[in-house]
């Protein structure tokens, strides 16, 4: 593999000057204005007869302007200025690339480089529209340095407003991104930023791989965005889709010259069996000059942080995962079935990015486990920094879905929090978007489901079911947060158990907007129980600002009893207890920890204090915990510690003690 991959940054460097400029192709592809007022354009169609620009400028004559032709495929087009200097291609008129086949048929099509795509509310297909306004907006504010600990808000722009619409960057700018500062979250994830023809596709049939979405609003309110979040100190990163392409040929990349070889592989293979969606072909130099100009011009023009690769798993094999398992035996990993290609386009990409941009992140969203997929591409490794830890929600569902509360598996919870490869960082997660679709259910509706819906006034008595699915749906979190990794993610609403499920305007819906939004006003209604959720959210997250424990070394875990329903770990300092049992509460239960207490001669008794309380009224708990109490540690071993605390740790709660360093 590396081999592969050194023999490919070989030969970049020998034919196109170097990885830097190779991937600044993005500037010279496509339609591009040039400083004397001119236009050059160029694009890449091996299957073209011959290539012509039409639109506005010419009056859509389909012949006046022929590109030229190159070697491999390639075919160029200069238009001189036009008279005192002003571009012969006006900002906002209307382009197409008339592509003249080998069998001599005439196809309009959109450039693979558009930078502005429309659609017309009375049109079913987009239209590419020449970006170049006489002032693009400027940015103010430098990137945040690159962070110790990540705590990710998965977004999507569109569903951000509890209006049933589209909503606008512009609405995120102002009403979402402070929500976001307030909860705690130090990292924003764009979803369906990509330009897609389908809305529902969630922004994974992506159609235009450079152009950010005209359905929120221009490129320029999307630069703004990312501006006013780099001065919040968030970090922006944007889930990119280079795993697969829409089949849309009229506004997509497929068959833009007329064969289905461009970009793609050609035949079955070429297709995804689930997705309906085209396949790249990572082996073809091309397409690789294509993804990593694509990458690059993300972070360049709007100043993104970095990426979430998203259907990694997809890529790295052949079968694309269709039909298989995975269960950690290596040969799974090594093979004739693992596609290298694709797996030496993922290290490029990673190398690229350290190379020239070192404070980026990048995120890959990988189920099958590959082994050094998040070590540097110096080592062999695939040169993420993170890794989804997608093991983690599955085993909440299931927990929920199939046992009763006394039969949960401390043990089984632990191992699947803790079971992530030797320094390979992880995002831990409790749900993300994939729960909140239709056909799924969030943990909140899974624990509370129909009574969410009449029982969470505080004017209404607290019922069983809410109290149970109040209590546990924190728990849940913070444990995933303190014990699953090192970065955590929520999906937007998830942190307050937003209602029902996520479904985008369809046929199948009569093409509702209804559960196409996110109702944040709920948080802000003193009457509803989803505050005291929210509020927990946002401690959480200020808690490990302060702390730091995702940027610590994995936690000890002293203690998980079956019976007791019991976790015990320890983690930056701090130590989290869990009690999971529906009904019993501990009084006087001994924790050990790992305090050190002996010096030469000297014993220190160490005072410790609540930090977090699931059980606060504040949360929405029964404030069964008294927090002026302190809690002493004893120089007695306990589950294999040196030193123990005795706490009183009552049922369905959990708490985070801090160690007050005062010696008596």
């Amino acid at each position: 593999r590396y081999s592969l991959f050194y023999n490919h940054l070989k030969n970049i460097e020998e034919n196109e000057g170097g990885l830097d400029k190779f991937s600044e192709s993005y500037k010279t592809f496509g339609v591009n204005q040039l400083a004397d007022g001119g236009i050059f354009c160029k694009e890449w169609a091996p299957g073209a007869e011959a290539v012509f620009l039409a639109g506005d400028f010419n009056g859509w004559n389909p012949f006046s302007h022929p590109y030229k032709k190159l070697e491999y495929g390639k075919w160029e087009l200069f238009i001189p200025p036009g008279e005192n200097g002003y571009p012969p291609v006006p900002h906002g008129s209307k382009l197409k690339v008339v592509i003249r086949t080998q069998n001599g048929e005439l196809l309009y099509r959109i450039s693979p480089w558009a930078r502005y795509v429309v659609r017309d509310e009375d049109k079913v297909n987009y239209d590419w529209v020449h970006w170049n306004p006489p002032q693009s907006y400027i940015h103010k504010h430098p990137s945040p340095k690159r962070l110790k600990s990540l705590r990710i808000y998965e977004s999507h722009v569109g569903i951000a407003s509890p209006e049933g619409k589209v909503a606008s960057y512009k609405n995120f700018t102002y009403n979402v991104l402070p929500r976001i500062k307030d909860l705690g979250y130090n990292c924003v994830q764009l979803m369906a930023i990509m330009e897609h023809a389908y809305y529902a596709s969630f922004g994974y049939q992506v159609t235009s791989f450079f152009a950010a979405s005209s359905r929120y609003g221009t490129p320029d309110d999307l630069k703004e965005m990312i501006d006013v979040a780099h001065s919040m100190g968030i970090t922006v990163l944007l889930d990119v889709v280079h795993s697969h392409a829409s089949k849309n040929s009229e506004d997509g990349l497929n068959k833009f010259d007329g064969t289905d070889y461009c970009f793609f592989h050609s035949g079955p293979k070429g297709t995804h069996q689930l997705w309906d969606s085209r396949l790249f072909d990572y082996a073809n130099w091309e397409v690789l000059r294509f993804l990593l100009s694509n990458l690059r011009m993300w972070i360049e023009d709007y100043r993104f942080d970095g990426f979430r690769f998203d259907g990694v798993t997809s890529m790295l094999y052949h079968h694309h995962g269709i039909g298989t398992g995975f269960s950690g035996d290596y040969n799974e990993y090594f093979g004739l079935h693992v596609d290298e290609d694709a797996l030496c386009y993922l290290m490029l990409a990673n190398h690229m990015i350290k190379f020239l941009y070192p404070e980026c992140i990048t995120i890959a969203e990988d189920v099958s486990g590959m082994p050094a997929l998040c070590r540097p591409v110096a080592e062999g490794g695939g040169g993420f920094d993170y890794r989804l830890a997608m093991a983690i929600p599955d085993k909440w569902i299931q927990i929920i879905k199939e046992l009763k509360d006394e039969d949960w598996n401390m043990g089984n919870i632990v191992h699947t929090l803790t079971n992530r490869r030797y320094e390979e960082k992880y995002i831990a997660y409790a749900e993300s978007h994939d729960q909140a679709l239709v056909g799924d259910k969030t943990l909140a509706f899974r624990l509370m489901d129909a009574e969410m819906y009449t029982n969470m006034s505080v004017l209404s008595p607290l019922t069983p079911v809410i109290d149970r699915g109040i209590q546990l749906h924190k728990m849940i979190r913070l444990i995933t947060h303190a014990l699953g990794g090192e970065s955590y993610l929520n999906f937007m609403g998830n942190e307050f158990g937003h209602p029902e499920w996520l479904d985008f305007p369809r046929r199948g819906n009569n093409e509702s907007y209804h559960y196409a939004r996110r109702q944040f006003n709920l948080t802000e209604d003193h009457l509803l129980r989803y505050r005291f959720l929210n509020a927990f959210d946002r401690d959480m997250n200020k808690l490990e600002e302060r702390f730091g424990w995702l940027a610590s070394p994995p936690a000890y875990v002293s203690e998980k009893h079956e019976s007791n329903k019991v976790i015990a770990f320890e983690r930056a300092g701090l130590i989290f207890i869990f009690n999971f049992h529906p009904f019993q509460s501990y009084v006087n239960y001994r924790v050990g920890i790992e305090t050190p207490g002996k010096y030469p001669f000297v014993y220190l008794i160490f005072k410790y204090k609540i930090l977090l309380d699931s059980d606060a009224a504040e949360y929405g708990g029964h404030q069964r915990l008294d927090h002026s109490t302190e809690y002493f540690s004893e120089e007695y071993p306990h589950n294999y510690r040196p030193n123990s605390v005795m706490v009183y740790i009552p049922s369905r709660v959990a708490i985070v003690l801090q160690n007050m360093d005062i010696p008596k």
